[in-house]
């Protein structure tokens, strides 16, 4: 009888040795929250290749008694990486570990892990280390991309905004580049940032001096790999007006009736008189 009261404490204590145990935690709060403890599994879901991600943790956890530790963790170190990708370890003792790990640029399609650790340094208060894999999905298709109006219509030398939206639906928050081809001088791009799981939107402008039917081609880029691109068409009218006829005309660029040629020619002396006022 007395061995089997001493077996049944023994449940009991190693029962509550284990849920002292696992009374540590990682609070995960980007790119999103997560709460893990030894040895969990994560996954985050689609980073582009050559992108980086940030994950990050809050110090704050509880040791074995159940007492809460405002910094208990000082330092997330990301280890077990894939071939060619490269990790930034956080910094010590802030409240919030960041880990920055970079994609390879030439990885290819597919699921990855890696090991992330938060550290008790020098186990000052008795939490030891907490490990947790992460896994992400390794895809060009990391945004959406819509571009409004279609069709633009403006004057020469006048600028014409394209409303462009970048569906972000990636992990990463590395920046993307605009760019439009298809005009004979504008060779301008931008760059911008739309974070994770947010759609940003950036009024990007163009213009051309002379009237004309143009077919564009509008890019966003990652600044990170080529592979990760999308593009829309767009046609832009530049209209003639009528200072621009009259400026045209010491350019060799109107036609009119012979018998209007002195008031147009009129008219481009005051318009090159008001240039030079």
């Amino acid at each position: 009888m007395r061995e089997r009261a001493l077996a049944v404490l023994l449940i009991v204590l190693l029962g509550v040795a284990s849920l002292c145990a696992s009374a540590k935690y990682v609070n995960v709060v980007s790119p999103y929250n997560y709460t893990v403890n030894q040895n969990s599994n994560i996954s985050i879901g689609n980073v582009g290749p050559g992108q980086t991600i940030y994950i990050m943790i809050s110090s704050e956890t509880t040791n074995n008694t159940g007492t809460l530790i405002d910094y208990g963790w000082n330092r997330l170190v990301a280890t077990d990486l894939p071939p060619g990708w490269i990790a930034q370890n956080s910094s010590l003792n802030i409240q919030f570990l960041s880990t920055k790990v970079a994609v390879a640029p030439n990885a290819p399609n597919g699921t990855y892990s890696f090991d992330l650790t938060a550290i008790n340094t020098g186990n000052y208060s008795r939490l030891g280390s907490l490990s947790f894999k992460v896994f992400v999905n390794v895809t060009p298709d990391v945004f959406s991309l819509g571009v409004t109006p279609s069709r633009l219509t403006t004057w020469p030398n006048q600028p014409a905004n394209i409303l462009v939206s970048v569906d972000n639906t990636g992990v990463s928050d590395s920046p993307f580049t605009i760019s439009v081809v298809g005009l004979p001088a504008w060779n301008t791009t931008a760059t911008v940032i739309a974070l994770h799981n947010e759609t940003g939107k950036f009024v990007f402008p163009v213009y051309e001096g002379e009237p004309g039917v143009y077919n564009l081609r509008l890019y966003v880029n990652s600044t990170n790999s080529k592979r990760i691109s999308k593009a829309s068409n767009l046609t832009l009218v530049v209209r003639a007006s009528v200072p621009s006829d009259y400026s045209s005309i010491g350019k060799g660029y109107a036609f009119f009736p012979i018998v209007y040629a002195p008031v147009y020619g009129v008219m481009y002396i005051i318009d090159l008189v008001a240039r030079h006022l």
